[in-house]
């Protein structure tokens, strides 16, 4: 996902809940890893808050807590039916995952068929490349590679994140691949892009690819339009705890977007 799901979206479960469907078991057992952003307590209870109330089995895995709660991590993430990744710091979460030997696990779940998403660097990590903020200005980055090109989040909402990724693409730092705007997801089954859904009306995703001319290569991008997902209406007035509405506001601003 470019941006949205239950970390900026309390009121519009609709990613969420797509996500969810997705899974072959009735009540899916659902892991939310939030490395990237260093395991906060605010964004482990908007996960709590929004898959507590939903038919799974909802629990989060603390890599920075496991002396504390320690686990096989092979054993359960091989044990879920879908694996769910915050958004952060892209370069920060792919460090702490090989260091635990959770790159390998993540290849091993995604090639036994277990539904691997993610928000914003949660995303991005499944590509080949991404653009990444966790040093401040928008940089391509090298990710885990198991689907090929490359991935951009926040399209529309991080203004300086769209022309740095469409610039790496022209330079031929990066191979072509999609931007996504906040509240919009790309479904890949294996490697193939399947479906584009969206949770907020004029959203979209961008084919970009590379092309060279007389006057030197470019950046092309062609705009994807998305399946729009009804919003859930028993979830939009739900009320949003103070906790997890400090969490956002700190993590990301006013306008709740994620920015790594």
């Amino acid at each position: 996902m470019g941006g949205g799901g239950f970390t900026s979206e309390p009121n519009n479960p609709a990613l969420d809940d797509f996500i969810l469907s997705l899974a072959p078991a009735r009540e899916p057992r659902i892991l939310f890893l939030p490395t990237a952003s260093g395991d906060p307590n605010g964004q482990i209870a908007a996960f709590r808050a929004t898959f507590g109330e939903r038919a799974c089995h909802a629990r989060h895995l603390s890599l920075f807590r496991l002396e504390q709660d320690p686990h096989d991590l092979r054993a359960l993430i091989l044990g879920q039916d879908i694996v769910y990744v915050g958004g952060g710091s892209m370069r920060n979460l792919l460090a702490i995952w090989r260091e635990h030997g959770l790159d390998e696990v993540m290849r091993e779940a995604w090639e036994a068929g277990i539904l691997l998403a993610g928000i914003s660097a949660g995303a991005m990590c499944w590509f080949e490349h991404g653009i990444t903020r966790s040093a401040g200005r928008p940089q391509p980055a090298p990710a885990l590679g198991f689907l090929p090109g490359s991935l951009s989040v926040h399209y529309d909402g991080d203004p300086v994140r769209r022309p740095a990724y469409l610039a790496a693409v022209a330079r031929g730092a990066i191979p072509d691949g999609y931007g996504a705007d906040d509240g919009v997801g790309l479904l890949f089954a294996g490697t193939q892009l399947e479906r584009i859904v969206a949770s907020r009306p004029g959203t979209h995703a961008y084919r970009v690819q590379r092309h060279t001319g007389d006057g030197g290569a470019t950046a092309v991008e062609t705009r994807l339009e998305p399946e729009r997902l009804a919003p859930v209406a028993s979830a939009r007035s739900r009320e949003v705890p103070e906790d997890i509405r400090e969490f956002r506001a700190e993590r990301y601003g006013a306008g709740a977007r994620g920015r790594r």
